[in-house]
């Protein structure tokens, strides 16, 4: 890789952009198009301007995700590492004595440049940041934000050890491949957040199958799957009775207890139906039907915890019922021309919805069709009700309850 110097850089005037020309901005502008992620981009940016002979010692990407659990992400890279380390940052951070003495709240309030000389004292602002990098011998920090579309706006630092930190020529050279740095994070920053919110609203079966193009109406597939259904009991004299935060907050713990041991135990929510949800385990999987009755299991233990921190708190008691069955569904795109949904239909859908509909009748929290105990072979932990006639459904059906004295031994 060519050296940063005077014999192969291509210098233009004050002006125009870039002020030095050299391979590695054509590297960046032409040949990282193959490359999915940006923290594998910046990982070989960061080697190459070493190689180049400009010595980067540190660097940090920070963009600002909006993923559901995390308001941001910072990738970070030291000489010696292959693979960048990621770590995210929670809603709020903002707001912290952490992030407002650093270098990152200067560049959110307009900031177009943080230069800081790390071995000349007092430094010019009392950020802990500063003092942490002088212990660690570094001698030249920059920051820099990087503007994507709309103003959103994130930002680029590196930090030197060279006794004489960044030369102008080096900083000049830094500073043009921010616009470039701008462009290809977007580009991977919006692939993420398109990732992310479709597995955020659809789920991460679903999301991949309308990023690989499933977006036309009736497209689809037809899958195997135990279905699940679940309902809140009463939700609507909860809702009428309490205050709309209140409501808010009840209704977000009992999802959280429900849906965590769904999605840890390999199902799919597919659908938050108002007080309830629909998820699926794919048969492909050969524990699907164990699994799901590991993640009820685990979901009556979390709604016990959660209704003892209700009744603490003076709420009320949240009771639910759920129904599981097992069959082919038609897994894909419902809906009008302009207003899709990806979703899952089908008799195997139906049954769940009504063995969940009967849980009130007889009593039980948690009802299986014959059918599904028949492909979980779990029968020792489940109870026979009778055959129950289910409504749209012609001939009555084997249920059997989930017994609530036993530790689930399906793992």
């Amino acid at each position: 890789m060519p050296a940063i110097s005077p014999d192969n850089l291509l210098l233009q005037d004050n002006d125009a952009w870039p002020h030095i020309r050299h391979p590695i901005l054509d590297w960046l502008i032409n040949e990282t198009y193959t490359e999915r992620y940006i923290d594998n981009i910046f990982v070989e940016l960061c080697e190459r301007l070493n190689d180049a002979g400009i010595s980067i010692d540190r660097a940090t990407l920070h963009l600002r995700t909006y993923h559901p659990q995390w308001l941001g992400a910072r990738i970070y890279w030291y000489p010696g590492m292959t693979e960048a380390k990621i770590n995210t940052f929670d809603y709020g951070i903002d707001k912290t004595p952490e992030f407002l003495l650093s270098p990152a709240f200067e560049i959110y309030e307009g900031a177009l440049e943080v230069r800081h000389r790390l071995n000349a004292r007092p430094f010019e602002r009392p950020w802990p940041l500063l003092s942490e990098l002088a212990a660690d011998g570094f001698i030249d920090y920059v920051a820099w934000p990087i503007e994507h579309t709309l103003a959103e706006k994130h930002f680029v630092t590196f930090a030197s050890k060279a006794p004489a930190g960044f030369t102008d020529e080096e900083l000049s050279f830094l500073h043009d491949l921010v616009p470039v740095v701008s462009l290809i994070s977007e580009v991977r920053l919006k692939n993420v957040l398109a990732r992310t919110l479709l597995e955020t609203y659809v789920g991460a079966r679903a999301g991949g199958q309308i990023l690989a193009g499933a977006t036309t109406r009736g497209s689809g597939s037809t899958l195997s799957a135990a279905v699940l259904i679940c309902d809140l009991r009463d939700f609507t004299r909860i809702s009428d009775l309490w205050p709309r935060d209140d409501v808010i907050e009840m209704l977000n713990t009992y999802f959280d207890a429900i849906s965590e041991p769904i999605e840890s135990n390999g199902g799919e929510i597919l659908k938050f139906l108002g007080d309830g949800l629909l998820a699926v385990f794919p048969l492909s999987h050969e524990k699907a039907c164990s699994n799901l009755l590991n993640s009820i299991r685990a979901a009556q233990n979390n709604m016990i915890a959660v209704n003892k921190q209700n009744s603490e708190l003076g709420r009320p008691e949240l009771n639910y019922g759920i129904g599981v069955h097992v069959g082919d569904v038609m897994y894909g795109n419902i809906g009008s021309k302009k207003r899709l949904d990806f979703t899952v239909i089908g008799p195997a859908v139906n049954v769940a919805s009504r063995l969940e509909a009967l849980t009130k009748e007889v009593g039980r929290n948690v009802l299986v069709s014959g059918a599904f105990a028949e492909e979980a072979k779990c029968r020792a932990w489940l109870e026979h009700v009778g055959a129950h006639p289910l409504k749209g459904l012609g001939e009555p059906i084997e249920v059997f309850a989930l017994k609530s004295t036993h530790r689930s031994p399906l793992s």
